[in-house]
């Protein structure tokens, strides 16, 4: 008949075979996630490990370079430029100023990611550090690419198949064609509603008033 001692013995050993090695077993720290996601888990499409671990890490290194650009609120465009905008989309877009307006254009109609996006490409191609394209580029797929994202653009899926491919080994030049549909949208859809709405027409009238002033 076993001793109180040896029964003791005997009860405990399953539940000392239960618990998880000690961490001072290991020689070193555990090996780092797979290289090789499971999907492409930037585009917030499942849930490995590999993405949930990266992502905080994304978003904080990448969140204060891809805030919105200035608005502009300080400039004052002149009332040739203001003119100049309805001479065609191309010279809106290279006015700070036609971007600002435009900008808040769309934000009365919904759509101010498609601008968003747009800069957000810009500062993209003139990134030269690779590390950081790699991280732009994945905050660029989440906030504006992700089908789950409440700023995703309206890409079809050609161009939508191509960025996939691409996101394997980002480059500053991953959104070009993405890039150019968005401003093609913006261009065809957009740009005439804004230069016929009111926010453009107070424009032109504040700059005719300007100019009877100067004169």
């Amino acid at each position: 008949m076993p001793t109180a001692h040896e029964a003791e013995k005997q009860h405990t050993g399953p539940e000392e075979a239960d618990q998880p090695p000690s961490m001072s077993s290991h020689a070193g720290p555990p090996a780092p996630p797979s290289r090789n996601p499971c999907c492409l888990c930037w585009c917030c499409c499942c849930s490995c490990s590999w993405s949930e671990g990266r992502r905080p890490a994304w978003r904080a290194s990448g969140e204060s370079k891809l805030q919105p650009l200035p608005s502009c609120e300080a400039c004052t465009p002149s009332p040739e430029e203001v003119q100049s905008w309805a001479q065609s989309f191309d010279k809106l877009m290279h006015s700070p100023a036609g971007r600002s307006a435009f900008r808040a254009f769309l934000r009365t109609e919904y759509s101010e990611e498609n601008m968003l996006f747009w800069l957000a490409c810009e500062e993209l191609k003139a990134e030269a550090n690779q590390h950081v394209v790699d991280e732009k580029a994945r905050l660029i797929y989440e906030d504006y690419v992700s089908i789950l994202s409440p700023k995703e653009v309206s890409l079809d899926s050609r161009v939508r198949e191509g960025i996939n491919k691409k996101m394997q080994e980002p480059s500053a030049h991953t959104f070009d064609d993405a890039q150019l549909q968005i401003y093609t949208l913006m261009h065809r859809d957009s740009y005439p509603r804004f230069l016929s709405s009111p926010a453009y027409r107070a424009l032109l009238l504040q700059g005719d008033s300007q100019s009877s002033h100067e004169a």
